[in-house]
């Protein structure tokens, strides 16, 4: 009885996991090495630039990133990330709210007159994928 139960426990399991992938995302063109990279992972226009599905922060070595989202469920995402210089855990703006610190999005997107859109940004994960997003100072 338990041999089965086990076996019903790993083919859930893998059920499960078969439906979840890998996203792996390339960050360069950084200015230097300085602070801590942060990424987001947004899944909907709705949280886009206000609240991530996932974040990740990393070291940055050689003006690049490497960051890896794990197990996500396949659909669609944006990527949005700056690279916090004084380690102060947000992105910095002046006085017009203007990003005082290197951003950069999926797709490279770029905003005008206000930040990026989610539609310029998303991009579909139906299997493991890697992207690239490219800081342009």
């Amino acid at each position: 009885m338990l041999k089965i139960i086990t076996t019903i426990a790993l083919f859930v399991c893998s059920l499960l996991s078969a439906q979840n992938v890998k996203l792996t995302v390339s960050v360069s063109g950084l200015k230097n090495d300085t602070g801590i990279l942060k990424v987001g992972l947004y899944n909907s226009e709705g949280t886009f630039l206000k609240l991530p599905y996932k974040s990740i922060p990393s070291q940055i070595k050689g003006n690049a990133a490497t960051i890896v989202f794990e197990g996500i469920p396949k659909g669609e995402y944006a990527i949005s990330s700056y690279q916090d210089e004084n380690n102060n855990g947000k992105l910095d703006r002046n006085e017009i709210g203007i990003p005082t610190e290197d951003v950069a999005c999926s797709n490279n997107a770029k905003g005008f007159m206000g930040p990026p859109r989610y539609q310029d940004a998303k991009f579909n994960v139906d299997k493991d994928l890697k992207i690239d997003v490219i800081f342009n100072n």
